[in-house]
């Protein structure tokens, strides 16, 4: 077949098949237009999920007719003003957006600069339809209509008007998000469905894009290393989604979706989120644009950094460090819905009832006079005993709360953000009072994260003390988890666990981790050989050491369902006050909530 010059028209087409593969691609090219253009206000109007009709118009510098004609060429850009390819600081300079878009529909391209006429110029599927003047104010209006319309192997892989509707709306979110202070608002079939203000500062326009409750379960970032800059936002380990999509990433104020800044995210919440959870993420990475290439993908949506393991080692490092100063710090309240499934009991009929009752007594028998240091008589000893028998309840009904003597003063719970232990529940939650609240502790997630934290340490070189056994155990395993086992042994050795190779199939334990106590080695060295096999692909051996530490810390957590005094209480809440991501269990559940002294108000009814 010999070589031809593909027609003008079917090169447009081919070029708008690398530019706008569905409406939401054409939605971003007509936004980022609006925001290179100096726009404070943008507005976009989409229906049917953009199939329809797109309408983007905003109040930038506007066009002139003479630009709007040129803008309409191939390879015509304003965003460029050198040759300097890889200097580009605009959103993008591609040339082919608008040419890409009207030889696939009906675009409708009206502008006014400031102090001159506005024009209208229409161009229906590659072919000029008509061009006069356009009443409008200073600024941009562009509208398209009828995507695909004439390219129906195009317009059938589109998918439902819900879909291409949710696409069109992420695609303004992220870059509404980008720029703070720039209005949005986009409506849908005539329905405003996102509104926000110009002039806001970065966390409150995350929050108003995301979750309203994000602002308070979150940790600010400001970092800067050379002439790269991190900043942004991210929630709490405790504060998590099924799935990821609110990771919002940038490079120079662009949106992107890069698979090294996915994985350092992933790596700086390694051992804080249980694998299927996923934290909220909005990080602004500023880079000088001699370190970034934004060319490596049409749409621009993925970069490639000169030094990645700076950008990498800066994204876990910097995160990590803001989790760490924010210390045991969690999602704080209850979840609205555990608040409503609080009911008052129903209020029976109110009869002529004692001034006493059975529950204020340590013992519904006991002579009622002693009890309040008074002299006994013994009338009025009966009358109080025969008011309290009648209203006390069966002695098996009675309460069953477990209290022990007081050898000294209660501490004081304002000297302790978590407050002083008061009692335990179904041998599970400690419940403490603090200062301005009731504070209840997972006692086993809380446990579980305070020995991962010392046995982190460990790792980075404070070793773990180990305990020998009496007698080595050995554990049989198959021979490519005891080379695992074997390769690792040394860092094994540091977190307090000391083992051998025993023949082929089978490694002897020496010692385990002192804090672990008594626990199952048979048990404790599989899940360590799972581990190391489980991430042996995707993540370098000081990675999965993290993971194998946090197995550890689980099998060596206080359990469920065992009684603890007072005192070991207190000892915990003291321990977690002072340990660095304490707030959050290995799995990213909350270790403690408090319910505010107006919730438990507003709970009896006093506010």
């Amino acid at each position: 077949m010999s070589i031809r010059r593909l027609p003008e028209k079917l090169v447009n087409r081919i070029a708008a098949g690398e530019v706008v593969e569905r409406p939401a691609a054409a939605l971003k090219e007509l936004v980022e237009n609006a925001i290179d253009a100096g726009a404070t206000r943008i507005s976009a109007r989409i229906a049917d999920g953009g199939i329809s009709r797109i309408e983007v118009e905003d109040d930038g510098c506007g066009m002139t007719a003479a630009d709007m004609a040129l803008a309409l060429e191939r390879h015509a850009t304003s965003k460029l003003p050198t040759d300097a390819i890889e200097d580009v600081a605009t959103m993008g300079f591609r040339g082919e957006a608008l040419p890409s878009i009207a030889s696939v529909a009906r675009l409708t391209l009206e502008s006014r600069i400031a102090g001159g006429d506005g024009w209208k110029r229409v161009v229906d599927n590659g072919a000029v339809a008509a061009e006069g003047p356009a009443a409008l104010a200073k600024g941009t209006r562009v509208m398209v209509e009828d995507l695909f319309a004439r390219v129906p192997a195009r317009r059938k892989f589109l998918r439902s008007a819900r879909s291409e509707y949710a696409a069109c709306l992420d695609v303004v979110r992220r870059l509404a998000m980008a720029r703070p202070d720039i209005a949005f608002v986009v409506e849908h079939d005539g329905r405003r469905v996102l509104d926000v203000q110009g002039d806001q500062d970065r966390v409150a326009r995350v929050a108003a894009l995301t979750s309203r409750d994000l602002a308070a379960n979150s940790v600010g970032i400001d970092l800067d290393r050379g002439a790269v800059h991190l900043g942004g936002v991210i929630s709490l380990p405790t504060y998590n989604r099924g799935i990821a999509d609110h990771q919002y990433l940038f490079v120079n104020g662009r949106p992107v979706k890069d698979r090294l800044l996915v994985g350092a995210l992933r790596g700086a919440y390694a051992d804080l989120l249980a694998r299927d959870r996923h934290p909220v993420v909005a990080l602004f990475l500023d880079v000088p644009t001699s370190e970034v290439d934004v060319n490596v993908h049409p749409a621009k949506t993925e970069v490639r950094f000169r030094d990645p393991q700076l950008i990498r080692g800066m994204i876990v490092g910097g995160l990590r460090r803001a989790l760490d100063e924010h210390g045991f710090r969690s999602v704080q309240r209850p979840a609205e819905a555990a608040l409503a499934a609080w009911q008052q009991e129903p209020v029976a009929p109110q009869s002529p009832a004692p001034t006493l009752f059975a529950s204020h007594l340590p013992y519904p028998h006991a002579p009622a006079a002693h009890l309040f240091g008074a002299e006994e008589d013994p009338a009025t000893t009966a009358l109080l005993r025969d008011r309290i028998v009648a209203f006390a309840p069966p002695r098996d009904a009675l309460p069953m709360g477990r209290a022990e003597p007081a050898v000294a003063p209660a501490p004081q719970a304002e000297a302790h953000p978590l407050g002083i232990a008061r009692g335990q529940i179904a041998k599970t939650y400690i419940v403490a009072e603090a200062e301005d609240g009731l504070v209840i502790v997972d006692q086993h997630a809380a446990h579980e994260r305070l020995v991962l934290e010392q046995l982190r340490r460990g790792m980075s070189g404070q070793a773990v003390p180990s305990q020998g056994l009496l007698l080595p155990e050995v554990v049989e395993l198959d021979e490519p988890a005891c080379d695992r086992l074997e390769a690792a042994a040394l860092q094994l050795a540091a977190l307090g666990v000391e083992l051998e190779r025993f023949g082929p199939a089978a490694v002897m334990v020496r010692a385990t981790p002192a804090m672990l106590g008594a626990i199952d080695c048979q048990k404790l060295v599989t899940d360590i050989a799972d581990d190391l096999a489980g991430y042996d692909a995707a993540l370098g051996l000081s990675e999965r050491l993290e993971l194998v530490a946090a197995t550890m810390a689980c099998h060596g957590s206080v359990r469920a369902g065992r009684t603890l005094s007072v005192a070991e209480m207190n000892a915990l809440l003291r321990t977690m006050e002072v340990t660095p991501h304490s707030g959050q269990c290995n799995h990213g559940r909350p270790t403690w909530v408090k319910l505010a002294m107006d919730d438990v108000e507003k709970l009896f009814g006093r506010k």
